[in-house]
């Protein structure tokens, strides 16, 4: 339930920094920058927002401006807490999510693959080889798809955004043992995954050994042996330093990979419609300048994971996509004709 914050005195310009243009300075007065942003004045609504990327990544900086302008826009009386890696709470995104639907948590941001716990059809987001490019599951997200997803979000009790899908990139595939040129080159290998159903058959048709393992715990897995390999858009081997556990990098452009913003049902409902209008109009504007921030830090990523050791190759996805044809039979019947049909509409026959 919303709650007053009580007050407390930080420089403001410590969030100065993070303002966008427009906000006045005196709403940064009691927001401290790093893993949260935290407004002390005391308002009308004051909200939880996680998410699971570092304190260094695009989506938190946006998240941070996102509610410092619906602050500004609403004169104080919304505030919101952003927290980094889901503020270090055991269990992660899944743990996030059942907060979320719960009522413990506000806000979120979560891929598809993973929200599909509870929203199955948001597995659509991660079918394999079907979005070309981030941009094309952006105009999916934006269109008839992610209207069709945010009926199904909402009968589970979330909330979703007509422009809420934040980017990350597509996927590409890092080893520690060989490189991947080919389908025969997952044969045996241990790669981790994310949670989601959808990940786990794909890799399975490859010959891999799917390995399920939070985003926090990547790195570790990777040091250790636990894995061989993993599967990310390239700003998570920069963000969580995977670059020094890993050698080789397969431009394999599998999956498209993002952030639905979600917030939970019952609260958006309580909210007068002022708020949500300045939030949903907010959401839109930060969501789509995150994309061309993501954008950019994934194009100039190829140039300094090469400096930092790791070596890239291009692959022919057509062999891939070959071995995809059961995986696409299987789903096409567990998503439903309706989200399939929706999804090739976007982008042409699969299959």
């Amino acid at each position: 339930m919303p709650a007053a914050l009580s007050r407390r005195r930080l420089l403001a310009r410590s969030a100065a920094a993070l303002l966008p243009m427009g906000v006045p300075l005196g709403l940064a007065i009691g927001f401290r920058v790093g893993l949260i942003a935290r407004p002390a004045v005391a308002a009308d609504y004051s909200f939880r927002q996680f998410h699971n990327q570092a304190a260094s990544s695009p989506l938190h900086r946006r998240l941070v401006e996102m509610w410092l302008a619906i602050g500004a826009e609403t004169n104080g009386r919304v505030v919101a807490e952003v927290s980094a890696e889901n503020a270090g709470i055991a269990g992660s995104d899944p743990a996030a999510l059942k907060m979320l639907i719960s009522g413990e948590l506000d806000f979120f941001t979560l891929m598809g693959g993973i929200l599909g716990q509870a929203v199955p059809v948001a597995e659509v987001q991660q079918v394999p080889f079907a979005f070309r490019t981030a941009a094309e599951a952006h105009q999916a997200a934006d269109g008839t798809l992610g209207a069709y997803l945010r009926e199904e979000m909402a009968a589970k009790g979330i909330h979703g955004f007509p422009v809420g899908a934040f980017d990350n990139g597509m996927r590409q595939t890092s080893s520690t043992i060989r490189p991947i040129t080919a389908p025969k080159d997952f044969e045996g290998l241990r790669i981790r995954l994310p949670a989601g159903q959808m990940f786990t058959d794909t890799f399975r048709a490859l010959g891999a050994e799917p390995v399920t393992i939070n985003v926090n715990g990547i790195y570790e897995a990777l040091k250790n042996g636990k894995v061989d390999a993993q599967e990310n858009p390239l700003a998570v081997n920069e963000v969580f330093r995977l670059y020094e556990v890993q050698k080789h990098l397969a431009m394999t452009n599998h999956m498209w990979s993002g952030f639905n913003l979600m917030a939970n049902g019952q609260l958006w409902r309580k909210l007068p419609e002022d708020i949500q209008a300045t939030i949903e109009r907010n959401a839109a504007r930060f969501v789509r300048a995150q994309r061309d921030d993501q954008g950019r830090f994934n194009a100039g990523l190829r140039t300094t994971l090469a400096e930092r050791g790791m070596i890239f190759n291009e692959v022919d996805q057509a062999p891939f996509r070959a071995r995809m044809t059961p995986v696409y039979a299987a789903w096409r019947e567990k998503l439903g004709s309706k989200c399939w049909t929706l999804l090739e509409g976007h982008v042409g026959r699969l299959g």
